[in-house]
């Protein structure tokens, strides 16, 4: 193991004739994960609280803007989509601090602090004795200028954080012979079990804050600042435990230097080399501030990355369990304990239970009879579920539409045109005859999405980039979120009764559309990812 970490830095490759042959018996043996270290463990338990307090939280804003703050449903999507695009933009900011400044750790620490202040302000902004006065400016402060930053800023390096604890590279089963501990396997691992993390976090934040928000706003808000107190302490005990890997310079900058050169100098560039080669043309009066293996790692990640194209249509459909599809449960007769949004719970606890089946069953039993389910694939499988999703969707909003006694929400009665329905004033008395338990489907087929397409898109984000690039690419994965919020953004501007079947119906038609054209672009690339 001593070797592992004299190599985590150089990079080396085995260069003796024993150490070939010891990494060829290597891939002979048996591939299986390897145990997940102490120090990955707490780096994803403090993610584990950082969701509960995210989820809490975020999963409340819609029924408060719409009930408390007195917002229309258009107004209400509008906020919660800019509010996650500001979510996943900053990532990128957070990549810069840490790789040019910071480190992960004191990064991660730092961002932490300032989600936490965002958090204790929107649980003041709750109080109802301040609703008239601080209620929505101090709910926009929080959730713009404070909670969007913090999450932000962690979301960029976590994941990698508690990827780079494991060691780069395989080696034999300290009890087992024939078997070896697969560093891609156990990447796969981690990313399955931090993603697991994630939605345990979600399951326990949407099972406690929508019951404790009857008893008010601020409390439902207090309990994710305390866990997320929580969270930082057992984070920052792992402090001397953790592998973190020096700051060499912001790699965003050094990388986006070099892409503007190579385009400058694209002319220039082999016949028949890809444009992104003629980085490795040299000026007399600059030198180059990157190696040639630099440019052909960054030719590979170019490559690799344009998978994530189709990722913000895909956050665009997810992020409607976050409001429109709350704006549809409050329309619906469901039980007095039972508020819209705890429905995400099956969301979370689908995620939580088929991971381990997934980790610990069939992936195994698929990986002994020979065939690997690459990621790719995996995310195609994912693309088709959530396609399947909003085709029942649409179909269910459509049925609530034609459900008495109010229909579409208009006022119009499709029985009668002469008659003018009255819609009461307090948005959660207006419910049709439909119950909220036919949303059960969707928030299961956005789940099993999830652990497809999501968290494996995670992994590849990791595993398709060179250790110089993982922060890079991992900025542009979570950047794919933030522009899915801009699409939501713009379909706000729909998100009001009676859109919703055809805004359902357009979103299930552009996702289809766009999972035949990925897997018809990227299915091979399975051949080329470890």
């Amino acid at each position: 193991m001593e070797s592992i970490e004299k190599r985590r830095l150089s990079n080396e490759m085995p260069s003796t004739k024993e150490e070939m042959k010891e990494v060829e018996d290597l891939k002979q043996n048996l591939q299986v994960a390897g145990p997940i270290p102490l120090a990955a463990g707490l780096i994803i338990v403090t993610e584990l609280c950082e969701r509960f307090a995210y989820y809490g939280a975020s999963m409340l804003f819609q029924r408060y803007m719409l009930t408390h703050l007195g917002l229309t449903k258009g107004k209400a999507t509008a906020i919660s989509r800019g509010f996650s695009f500001f979510s996943y933009i900053t990532a990128i900011f957070g990549a810069v601090v840490a790789d040019k400044w910071l480190g992960k750790f004191k990064t991660v620490l730092i961002f932490a602090i300032v989600y936490t202040l965002g958090l204790v302000l929107l649980t003041v902004s709750a109080i109802d004795s301040l609703k008239d006065t601080l209620g929505l400016p101090g709910f926009i402060v929080a959730l713009y200028c404070l909670i969007s930053w913090g999450t932000g800023g962690i979301k960029s390096n976590v994941s990698t954080f508690a990827a780079e604890q494991i060691p780069d590279e395989d080696y034999p089963h300290p009890r087992k012979a024939g078997v070896t501990i697969n560093h891609a396997i156990t990447v796969e691992r981690i990313f399955r079990y931090f993603y697991m993390a994630i939605n345990v976090g979600g399951l326990l934040g949407q099972g406690i804050t929508p019951t404790v928000s009857d008893y008010g706003w601020d409390l439902a808000f207090m309990i994710p600042a305390i866990i997320f107190v929580v969270g930082i302490i057992i984070f920052s005990f792992g402090r001397r435990k953790y592998y973190d890997r020096p700051p060499n310079g912001t790699i965003l900058g050094k990388t986006f230097r070099c892409l503007v050169h190579a385009f400058r100098h694209r002319q220039e560039r082999v016949s028949g080399a890809h444009w992104i080669q003629s980085a490795k043309v040299t000026s007399a009066s600059v030198p180059l501030e990157w190696s040639d293996k630099f440019v052909d790692d960054l030719e590979v990640t170019y490559h690799a990355c344009k998978v994530f194209m189709v990722y913000p249509l895909y956050w665009a459909l997810y992020n409607n369990m976050n409001d429109n599809f709350v704006n549809m449960g409050i329309n619906m007769t469901r039980p007095n304990w039972l508020k819209p949004e705890m429905l995400s719970f099956v969301n979370s606890a689908i995620i939580v239970i088929f991971i381990p089946i997934l980790d610990m069953g069939i992936f195994p039993l698929l990986r002994k009879a020979g065939f690997r389910l690459g990621p790719v694939n995996r995310i195609i499988i994912g693309f088709c579920i959530v396609t399947f999703c909003f085709i029942y969707v649409t179909v269910l909003q459509h049925f609530l539409y034609k459900s008495a006694p109010f229909y579409d929400f208009t006022g119009n009665d499709p029985n009668d045109p002469t008659h003018t329905i009255a819609i009461p004033d307090d948005i959660e008395l207006v419910v049709n005859d439909m119950t909220i338990w036919t949303q059960l489907p969707a928030y299961v087929l956005i789940g099993i999405s999830e652990i497809f397409s999501s968290a494996t898109g995670l992994e590849f984000a990791f595993k398709s980039a060179a250790p110089e690039l993982k922060s890079v690419v991992m900025s542009l994965f979570l950047a794919t979120n933030a522009f899915g919020s801009l699409i939501g953004m713009v379909l706000a501007i729909w998100s009001n009764d009676p859109n919703f079947v055809y805004l359902y119906a357009a979103q299930a038609v552009a996702m289809g559309i766009m999972t035949v054209l990925f897997a018809w672009r990227f299915a091979k690339l399975d051949n080329y990812v470890a």
